[in-house]
Parts: structure tokens; sequence; C-alpha cells
């Protein structure tokens, strides 16, 4: 696990498969979905978005608005479709990423 969460943390940013990070921990995609689920009750998937959803939130909350944007900060973090976003943000921060944003102010 240790191999797959810094490979996860080093590359956040870029695009991320669950095969790359099954390889970067030398493990078979199942074996790493198995390992996800036994150590921390969850996918890899679903690590990786929340560890961005968390870096979306770092990041609105340090903001200089008017320049920063919601979309710019949700793509800059690998979300593309932005209705989606929103929706994950919600339901794991419990609030809007524009109510985030507005706060930073």
């Amino acid at each position: 696990m240790g191999r797959a969460t810094a490979f996860i943390d080093v590359h956040l940013a870029d695009p991320l498969s669950v095969g790359d990070i099954a390889r970067a921990a030398r493990l078979s995609v199942r074996g790493l979905q198995n390992a996800f689920a036994r150590v921390l009750d969850t996918t890899p998937a679903a690590y990786v978005r929340s560890a961005r959803l968390a870096a979306v939130r770092a990041e609105l909350v340090a903001a200089e608005p008017p320049q920063t944007t919601v979309a710019d900060v949700a793509r800059r973090w690998g979300f593309a479709h932005l209705p989606r976003f929103a929706q994950h943000y919600r339901a794991e921060f419990g609030e809007q990423p524009s109510e985030t944003l507005r706060r930073s102010r």
C-alpha cells in the first residue's frame, strides 16, 4: 500500500489509471483493488478522487479571488466534468466549491 499511495501523492495532478498505480505498487490490478479494500476500505479510484478533492479544497481556501475560478482549479486537478465534480465535492465537504472560494475572500 505504501508504494501505491506514495505514487498517487507524487502524481496526483497527472492522469492516473488503476493500471498505472498497480504497476508502481508492483501488484496486479486485482491485487491493488483487494489491498485498498482490505486496508483502506475504499477503491484506488475513490482514494485518488478524495485526494484530488482535498487538493482542490486547499487551493480554493488559499485562493486570491477574483483571479481564481472553481472551474480552473477543478480542471487543474483532473476534474473534467464540472457538475460531477461539484457533486463529489459537496458529498465530501458538505458545501459547494463556490462557497469555499467565497469564504477565502
